[in-house]
């Protein structure tokens, strides 16, 4: 079956508009602006992450010590559980201990010092590396262990 090409008014009197495979009819096509899938996503609709973060933000009034102070919600929340735990709620306790424990782990709190004998135990342990790059803090205890096995060389790296 063919058919045959025709040509469609604009409206404005002119007849030179071709109808035919990927062009549909001036009269049936959208207008400027308007989707072609209406059923989408309006503009400007946020996620939820999006206003969870921006209502955490939000400012409060609170009264502490007969002062009204303005805090955030999430911190005015924050200050509520702890009042509830104070207060002996078994429950709020644990969350907020789950809560300081997930977010109170500072660096200097991990990097420990080992006891003597577990760095003379990785100190022998590096010392048998060959070539292995070495750094200021085990380099003190690698020429202790290399020179009590006489192992190593001797020289120090140069700083």
């Amino acid at each position: 079956m063919f058919r045959r090409k025709t040509t469609a008014s604009t409206g404005d009197g002119k007849k030179g508009y071709e109808v035919g495979y990927g062009k549909p009819p001036r009269d049936s096509q959208y207008r400027p602006g308007q989707s072609g899938y209406p059923a989408g996503r309006r503009k400007g609709v946020r996620n939820l992450k999006t206003d969870v973060k921006r209502t955490l933000k939000m400012p409060v009034k609170v009264t502490k010590g007969g002062r009204t102070r303005t805090r955030s919600t999430q911190e005015a929340a924050l200050m509520v559980l702890r009042e509830k735990a104070l207060n002996g709620n078994t429950r709020a306790l644990e969350r907020l201990l789950e809560l300081a424990f997930r977010f109170n782990n500072d660096e200097a709190g991990l990097a420990q010092q080992l006891p003597a004998d577990d760095q003379a135990i990785l100190a022998a342990y590096v010392a048998r590396l060959p070539g292995a790059a070495m750094t200021a803090a085990t380099d003190a205890a690698t020429d202790d262990a290399a020179s009590k096995a006489g192992a190593g060389s001797g020289t120090k790296a140069r700083k």
